[in-house]
């Protein structure tokens, strides 16, 4: 098990936040950081503080994306015209993994990481097993046939956790869904406030 695997047990207590809106997050039975001296009281984090935490928040959503590539998307974000704050969002929204957990044939963006790089996954009629692959509007996205009857993706698709959002459009009898637009920040069903903006202002300093 990788270090990123490991740590999605401890990010929601490490945050404070139930960062994917689940029910069997440990944050809400303990509402406090892990580790021998996660109860102290906190004190109110600097402006620095602050900006690292909107970091983390948004980094730890995505399943950890490592600090490197996670900075690579910053500088991207920059080069694009418009909204850094928004191209930032859009980037990460396009990502095949965050795609494939979208459109609920997977229950965790863990899952859709794994999902995508063993080959489960397929692209406008493509395999495609990168989970950082770029999806471009009007791509399709579809499970491929040997994949449909994993236990994994009967359960994601059966369950009411999670709706789809307007951005893309799916066929669950079909295991297919198309990314139909690249969202803005108020689009993406975030079970928790998330704070581009601050991350933005972490990266520029």
């Amino acid at each position: 098990m990788t270090k990123r695997v490991k740590s999605k047990y401890k990010i929601n207590r490490r945050l404070g936040v139930n960062l994917w809106g689940r029910p069997k997050s440990p944050v809400n039975t303990r509402d406090y950081g892990p580790g021998q001296h996660g109860q102290r009281r906190g004190r109110k984090p600097s402006a620095f503080g602050e900006q690292l935490m909107a970091k983390q928040k948004l980094k730890g959503y995505y399943g950890n994306i490592m600090e490197k590539q996670f900075r690579r998307y910053y500088h991207e974000a920059v080069r694009k015209r418009g909204d850094t704050s928004e191209n930032l969002i859009g980037l990460l929204e396009r990502r095949l993994d965050a795609a494939v957990y979208r459109m609920k044939f997977v229950p965790t963006v863990f899952s859709a990481r794994q999902f995508v790089n063993h080959g489960h996954v397929s692209v406008n009629g493509k395999k495609v097993n990168i989970p950082s692959y770029q999806l471009q509007e009007g791509d399709v996205v579809e499970v491929r046939e040997k994949s449909r009857q994993l236990p994994l993706v009967l359960l994601a698709i059966e369950s009411p956790e999670r709706d789809v959002p307007d951005y893309m459009t799916v066929n669950l009898k079909k295991m297919q869904g198309t990314f139909v637009k690249t969202p803005k920040l108020g689009d993406v069903p975030y079970p928790v406030t998330m704070e581009p903006n601050l991350v933005i202002e972490f990266y520029s300093r």
